[in-house]
């Protein structure tokens, strides 16, 4: 009986639907159609879109060939102008120049932004030419084309191009660096000198040994320690310097009052 049914549907009307299904899709428009690829290009590898090939840099939507001048190679960089200097050149004006190396230095493997050499070992760059290192007494030479070229020994600091000892006061041991001093434990720093703390009555030294805190019970009270009155219904509270109110009482200025 089925079979019956479907045969008898006509068959213009199910040509007409075919074709209004074929029609459809291309009735609607294009959104968010992607500009033609410019000549010299190629699709992106992922993201969609197009990339220029190597050699042809993207302007104003177009790949447009390098222009490399002589002893200049292609770089593939995102930015810039497609090319740097060989080795032992540098850019100027659109051209590549050779790099007037002076006496005691060699070239760099990169000219760009730079002057293209630095100075040997041993020299440093002054002026535009690279001056022998002089190492004075109590000194080591250091790696690096610029500064001076040296460091002062362990004990000694640096001063108009010499190396003077560091004076270490007494009660005093010299820092990591090598240069600077700090006071022994219990002592304090006075301009040139390491003269002890003075640590008041119920004070004691911290474990710093750079500042002193009062005894339990007490409280600082400018360089000296002063007992606190612990009011009725107060206890001494955990930094021991200073009181709370037992619960349930509250703080009220100097007493302890119920909530």
């Amino acid at each position: 009986m089925k079979k019956r049914q479907l045969n008898s549907i006509p068959a213009i009307p199910l040509l007409v639907l075919s074709a209004l299904v074929a029609i459809v899709p291309l009735s609607v428009p294009v959104q968010g159609a992607q500009a033609q690829a410019p000549e010299n290009s190629h699709d992106k590898s992922y993201g969609g879109g197009w990339e220029c090939d190597f050699g042809y840099p993207e302007a104003s939507a177009t790949c447009g060939l390098v222009k490399i001048p002589p002893n200049g190679h292609a770089v593939d960089y995102s930015s810039g102008h497609g090319w740097e200097c060989d080795r032992g050149y540098r850019e100027s004006a659109e051209t590549c120049t050779a790099v007037v190396i002076p006496a005691n230095a060699h070239a760099t493997e990169t000219s760009y932004g730079r002057s293209g050499w630095e100075c040997d070992r041993g020299f440093r760059e002054l002026q535009r030419a690279c001056a022998a290192v002089t190492v004075p007494a109590h000194a080591y030479r250091v790696e690096g084309s610029y500064g001076r070229g040296w460091e002062c020994e362990r004990g000694f600091q640096a001063t108009n191009e010499t190396c003077v000892s560091v004076n270490v006061p007494a009660n005093a041991f010299l820092l990591r660096d090598g240069n600077s001093w700090a006071c022994e434990r219990g002592f304090q720093r006075a301009t040139a000198a390491c003269v002890p703390m003075a640590i008041p009555d119920h004070g004691y030294l911290e474990a710093s040994g750079t500042s002193w805190r009062c005894d339990r019970g007490y409280m600082k009270d400018g360089s000296s320690c002063a007992a606190f009155v612990l009011p009725t219904n107060a206890h001494i509270g955990n930094s021991g310097e200073g009181w709370e109110c037992n619960r349930p009482y509250r703080r009220q200025d100097d007493k302890c009052v119920p909530l």
